[in-house]
């Protein structure tokens, strides 16, 4: 090991060397405490104090002015890039704060991203160019596991049965479901609906429909799955199964699915949910805002 002790550095301040940098772009001592807003007597003390705690001598007298010393280039290049890389710390800092540039890992299910706030995701996106938002599409179930191993920040989902105590969770949205039928089952009673296409099993929204069809004394017999409603609405039209959906995914396409009813089956409740313990940080707030379609 080396017997040599470790050196001290300097205790530097930004300010220090923002003197240093108005000295050496002004002709005189008076004209960069002009630039600086600061009397030339600090402004003097402030370059003096820098002499000191580097060690050198950066200024020497020509006639009535005072120049930079040609060993104080290097202390120079040093002032550009500390100054020049505090302003732009300063600049992110403010951004960071106002969110207007930072990073969202936000994750929706399809009826979120593709229907209900599209238009609201594409409008945040294009007004806050800076903010770096990754956007995934999945299944309720799926996100869930994803936020709360940490690889998303904010969720739009359906309400799970139980939300976790690490997690913190804000209704934002209800939305109808209804039962849709293939066209020559359509005025069949409720005692003959079905058989269904719908959701896999765990869905949070299968759940929800499974209760709703055992209140009205209705079997849930599945006979296919899937975790695409676009799918699903297929299936429908090929005489397959009946099925529930919101209408937002049913009225799709060329050929829209009509319910047989209009009173809605339930209703499922679409939720932002985040972890407990990551701070609401303000392009998070923003994005929720817009979620939330309530002013910022």
């Amino acid at each position: 090991m080396s017997d040599k002790k470790e050196m001290l550095l300097p205790n530097l301040s930004v300010q220090q060397l923002e003197y240093l940098l108005a000295a050496a772009n002004n002709k005189t001592r008076a004209a960069a405490a002009q630039q600086l807003g600061v009397t030339p007597s600090a402004l003097t003390q402030g370059l003096a104090e820098l002499e000191r705690r580097v060690g050198l001598t950066l200024f020497e007298r020509k006639g009535r002015s005072t120049v930079l010393r040609p060993q104080a280039k290097e202390v120079l290049e040093y002032a550009r890039r500390v100054v020049a890389e505090t302003k732009d710390l300063t600049y992110w800092a403010q951004a960071q704060r106002e969110g207007t540039s930072g990073q969202i890992r936000f994750g929706a299910i399809d009826a979120i991203a593709v229907h209900h706030r599209a238009s609201e995701i594409r409008e945040f996106h294009e007004s806050f160019p800076h903010v770096d938002l990754r956007l995934t599409v999945a299944p309720s179930g799926a996100l869930l596991e994803a936020l709360l191993e940490g690889s998303l920040d904010l969720v739009a989902c359906v309400e799970p049965e139980v939300v976790s105590e690490d997690l913190i969770s804000e209704v934002f949205l209800e939305e109808p479901l209804l039962i849709y039928a293939p066209k020559e089952n359509a005025t069949k009673s409720n005692q003959n609906w079905g058989p269904w296409v719908s959701f896999p099993q765990g869905s949070h929204t299968r759940r929800i429909i499974a209760s709703a069809l055992a209140a009205l004394g209705v079997s849930y017999e599945v006979t296919a799955e899937s975790n695409q409603p676009e799918v699903l609405a297929e299936m429908v039209r090929l005489g397959l199964g009946w099925t529930v959906l919101p209408p937002a995914q049913a009225n799709t396409g060329i050929d829209p699915l009509i319910p047989i009813k209009k009173k809605p089956l339930t209703k499922r409740r679409l939720v932002l949910i985040r972890r407990s313990s990551a701070p609401l940080d303000p392009a998070m707030q923003i994005l929720v805002n817009y979620l939330k379609k309530t002013e910022p």
